[in-house]
């Protein structure tokens, strides 16, 4: 079974930073690909960043540059540090993972509760 947590968003002025985290089990972590979506009231889920085991990061085209997709291997954790927030940022932020590399489509087969990120 497949679990993500995610934790780190909360409300920032335009400009402002936010560091997300998803906590994962050892196993995903080390064998699927991870990556983070976004869904805004009233808008289509959209993947954000992706990383695969072997793949490097991806990046949408409206976060490159002021998003970075990361992992910690001692702590089996997935980060998203972002950067330059714009309020068009603001959104429900998932942590998604699924058994090959999925990139930024956002069909990935096990997701998290999601975090809020309000920028104003």
């Amino acid at each position: 079974h497949v679990q993500l947590v995610e934790s780190g968003g909360g409300s920032v002025q335009a400009g402002g930073s936010l560091r997300l985290s998803c906590d994962a089990s050892r196993y995903t972590y080390s064998s699927y690909c991870m990556g983070w979506s976004r869904q805004a009231p009233g808008k289509e889920r959209e993947g954000v960043a992706a990383i695969g085991v072997y793949e490097s990061p991806s990046y949408a085209t409206s976060v490159m540059g002021r998003f970075t997709i990361s992992k910690d291997n001692t702590k089996n954790t997935l980060y998203l540090q972002m950067d330059s927030l714009k309020p068009e940022d603001s959104a429900m932020y998932y942590c998604a993972a699924h058994p090959w590399f999925r990139g930024l489509n956002p069909g990935y087969q096990f997701w998290g509760q999601g975090t809020q990120v309000t920028v104003s």
